[in-house]
């Protein structure tokens, strides 16, 4: 019946035409409705409202509702053809950057390469508006009702005009949750990764009810470590054991060394039994200290955030040892803010940032990223820790590290 009504008032304020483009919106809007709700009833999830999207078509341009929902995404492929959200966040920084200090022809080669050198400005402001709103619910969102144990942190750097500065610090968080599925959980631009910074960033995420966190991974940055360990105590913090080999690595002067250090890590870190892997590394120290006084001393000082992973599921274990979930963000981030080169604002800086974030949050909710085993047990009883090897198994993991990275030339060393 209200289909009907909708008919006889388009056809009295715009005759034809106008229940032409009434007739599609409904059926557009009927086709989507029904996706979700299969949706629904396949994945277990639920709606949550709509946004809404302008179409092009032959009878003119309606607008319809794309349904959104709890968890997961809901696109109308085969009806619209998808404009990714970064493409219409690159789209939005490139049409705020016609300004008297930016080239309006670089600009221009920007905009047409997307195909939107012709889009108006009431379009580009629709974009906005649009984007605007998805990544303000993804900073947003309720974390509340699920456990996250595993959270990564990091910060990427992108050139953007902001303050005087040439570049912008963009922290972000991602978390697996108790059902294994990872979450992008924080985004912020931050003025520096100070101590403080990071500080107002993960208890920000607290506030949201990010809850139940055990184990804090990110690089060696003291002010993410402090931070993080205040604001989730009892938490572990895992030093990324990649970051960890980097700092070692480029403490040896030769190449050669460098090589044969990169193989000596290479073996202590593939090691899955505990306690072997405890007395590989400080084998590994005593090896690596015949090349480098320097990185032996980075070895030793890590021990106990390298090996933090060592504590948690076997199963978690390569998982949460790096921070490889970041790492590989921040290279789609800056991927995609070549087009820019240098954002006009903070604001069309996050809207790129958040619209990486969206697509890779949609790409995540379709698979488990975590095993599932062992994960009720991480908030049932804390692992008793190892004890500290004795000499003679140093000794015999000296012999093995040895013979799996081919340094035959190191046997005997001290």
């Amino acid at each position: 019946m209200d289909t009907i009504r909708q008919f006889e008032g388009a056809l009295a304020d715009g005759g034809p035409g106008a229940v032409a483009r009434a007739l599609v919106e409904a059926c557009v809007n009927e086709v989507m409705s029904a996706r979700a709700d299969a949706m629904c009833e396949e994945t277990g999830t639920s709606r949550n409202g709509f946004r809404e999207r302008g179409l092009e078509t032959q009878v003119g341009a309606i607008t319809f509702g794309i349904p959104k929902l709890r968890e997961g995404t809901c696109f109308p492929e085969g009806i619209v053809e998808r404009r990714g959200r970064v493409d219409r966040a690159v789209i939005c920084a490139a049409s705020e950057m016609f300004a008297p200090s930016v080239s309006t022809r670089k600009v221009g080669k920007v905009l047409e390469k997307m195909g939107a050198a012709r889009l108006s400005e009431d379009r580009v402001s629709r974009i906005c508006f649009e984007l605007d709103a998805e990544v303000s619910e993804l900073r947003g969102r309720d974390l509340s009702g699920r456990r996250f144990p595993y959270p990564w942190v990091d910060a990427a750097y992108v050139p953007c005009r902001r303050g005087g500065h040439g570049a912008a610090a963009v922290a972000a968080a991602v978390a697996v949750g108790e059902d294994g599925i990872r979450r992008m959980v924080g985004l912020a631009c931050v003025d520096t990764e100070s101590y403080a910074s990071w500080k107002d960033f993960l208890r920000g995420l607290r506030e949201r009810g990010l809850e139940g966190v055990r184990c804090v991974t990110s690089d060696a940055h003291g002010g993410i470590v402090r931070a993080a360990r205040e604001v989730f105590p009892g938490a572990a913090w895992q030093r990324c054991v990649v970051h960890l080999e980097r700092d070692v690595v480029s403490a040896i002067p030769t190449r050669a060394g460098r090589a044969a250090a990169g193989r000596v890590l290479h073996a202590v870190f593939a090691e899955e039994d505990p306690a072997r892997a405890r007395a590989m590394y400080q084998a590994a120290c005593g090896l690596i200290s015949r090349l480098s006084r320097d990185a032996a001393a980075v070895m030793e000082s890590a021990e106990a955030d390298a090996l933090a992973h060592l504590d948690f599921p076997a199963g978690h274990r390569r998982r949460i040892r790096t921070n490889n979930v970041q790492e590989r963000l921040n290279r789609e981030i800056k991927r995609r803010s070549r087009a820019v080169q240098s954002f006009p604002s903070e604001a069309s800086l996050v809207r790129l940032v958040g619209a990486v974030c969206c697509e890779a949050r949609e790409e995540w909710s379709s698979r488990r990223y975590m095993e599932l085993s062992g994960i009720e047990a991480l908030w049932e009883r804390s692992a008793a820790p190892l004890p500290d090897p004795g000499a003679g198994q140093v000794d015999r993991a000296r012999s093995r590290i040895i013979a799996l990275a081919g340094l035959d030339w190191m046997e005997g060393a001290a």
